[in-house]
């Protein structure tokens, strides 16, 4: 006897999955003024591949003609590297030319960008990110920024002669937010810091309470406090005048580390797209009409079942964007490229042979003779061990081209930095399509499945591919 799943099922999980899917692919956003605020990040927050929108090629060299060895130099390109890996960038190449002093990168623009200033871009990966912290906040010059913030430059005094400690001592850092009583939430940046520096650390806090002890990112002074405890748990805080992507920005370079060694940028620009905008919404055009077809065609051959896998295939596919967008926080946004693509597009395909395998043996068992209940209950089973087995087939590959062409492997000096991020992009994407398939078209699906079938006007046979005056 099948398990009953209660009416209201069917109704609560559609409409969760729809809304789901449109925030998903659209996000949520408003206006403060000009500004405008992302509440949860949709498909334009996607920041596309070199192959797709283009992006920023630079070389750069040691600056003050700066004679690096071959681990420096390999010790700065391990930076840039990860410094592009924390901000979701996977689309890029990056070499080290030891014989010339030389580290060669290639990279995409941002999703938001609108200046497309590729000497802005290159700053970000190039800035040699060197936290310190110093007593007292003395300063030389004070400048403002392009979005009005102040400025304050260049250590003077006891400031400039003393660092109390160095990002060194910081084992791990995170964007965040902290509210004080009777003020505004403000995004911070939380240190969690080594042993040593978390000794240190509770020195520094010993000696210098009730004075101020300012926080130091190369040039600049990023935050100023006073310290009012001694902290000897190893937690520090940074605050200042940060918005979500600029506390974000500053915790992944803590986390990078500091380049070994200045670097001066020798040549740099853009790199024009090989497909195109165009091309991007000739795809998205496609995509529309090919789904449109999908919807008619499974409605027609499999009735009940096949509406019922159209708003599963919508819930699929809003839950692939999410997880490449930085829909979900743990998630940072993904580099999509035309691989990527096509890892999205082979998953849809393999989302719908799941459900047409299911709605395929319920009409299997309907025309043998059994009940609904008995068919649904039956047809459901029997086809869970083929779906099984064609999923965990691509599971294993996707995650064997993760290991393989991902970031650091160890097999990228047989087949090249360049062929890192279009293939580990193809296997990521193709990842998370196969996981959205097992959540929305295996289980989700059924569910759905199993709480129309207890309306009496969907109790019909023929809805499910059996006679068409059959009934239950």
């Amino acid at each position: 006897m099948m398990k009953r799943v209660p009416k209201p099922v069917f109704f609560i999980v559609a409409l969760l999955i729809l809304a789901f899917a449109f925030t998903a692919v659209f996000g949520v956003s408003y206006y403060n003024g000009d500004n405008k605020v992302t509440v949860i990040k949709g498909m334009s927050d996607i920041r596309w591949g070199i192959d797709i929108s283009g992006g920023v090629n630079a070389t750069f060299k040691p600056a003050n003609d700066y004679d690096a060895s071959k681990e420096e130099l390999d010790a700065a390109k391990a930076t840039i590297e990860t410094r592009m890996i924390s901000s979701g960038i996977t689309d890029y190449e990056l070499y080290a030319d030891s014989a010339n002093d030389k580290i060669i990168v290639r990279f995409p623009w941002k999703s938001d960008e609108k200046n497309f200033d590729a000497s802005e871009a290159i700053n970000e990966i190039s800035a040699t990110a060197q936290l310190t912290f110093r007593p007292g906040n003395s300063y030389e010059t004070q400048t403002v920024d392009k979005n009005g913030n102040v400025i304050l430059k260049t250590a003077t005094g006891e400031t400039a002669e003393t660092v109390l400690m160095d990002g060194s001592m910081v084992a791990d850092a995170q964007a965040g937010m902290q509210q004080e009583t009777g003020k505004s939430p403000e995004y911070v940046v939380n240190l969690t810091l080594t042993e040593e520096g978390k000794t240190k650390f509770a020195e520094i806090t010993s000696e210098y309470n009730g004075k101020v002890v300012s926080i130091w990112m190369d040039d600049i002074m990023i935050s100023a406090p006073t310290v009012n405890a001694v902290i000897s748990d190893g937690k520090a805080v940074i605050s200042g005048s940060f918005t979500a992507a600029s506390a974000t920005d500053l915790a992944n370079k803590i986390k990078a580390g500091a380049l070994p060694f200045e670097l001066q940028t020798v040549t740099y620009g853009n790199i024009s797209p090989t497909l195109g905008q165009n091309a991007l919404l000739a795809m998205a055009w496609a995509a529309a009409i090919a789904f449109a077809i999908i919807i008619i065609i499974m409605i027609a051959f499999y009735r009940l079942p096949g509406f019922i896998a159209v708003i599963s295939l919508l819930g699929q596919m809003g839950l692939m964007v999410a997880a490449i967008s930085g829909y979900f926080p743990i998630l940072n946004s993904f580099t999509m490229t035309l691989p990527g693509i096509a890892g999205l597009i082979l998953s849809i395909g393999m989302g719908v042979d799941c459900n047409v395998i299911t709605a395929e043996r319920i009409k299997e068992e309907l025309r043998g003779g059994r009940t609904l209940d008995g068919a649904l209950e039956k047809g459901t089973k029997n086809s869970l061990a083929a779906i099984i087995d064609g999923n965990m087939t691509v599971i294993i590959v996707s995650i064997i081209l993760m290991l393989v062409f991902g970031p650091s492997n160890i097999l990228s000096f047989i087949f090249g930095e360049s062929t890192t991020g279009t293939i580990y992009a193809f296997g990521y994407t193709l990842l998370v399509g196969v996981i959205a398939n097992f959540i929305m078209g295996v289980f989700f699906s059924r569910l759905m499945l199993r709480s129309v079938a207890g309306l009496k006007p969907f109790r019909k046979t023929w809805l499910y591919g059996g006679a068409k005056n059959g009934k239950d």
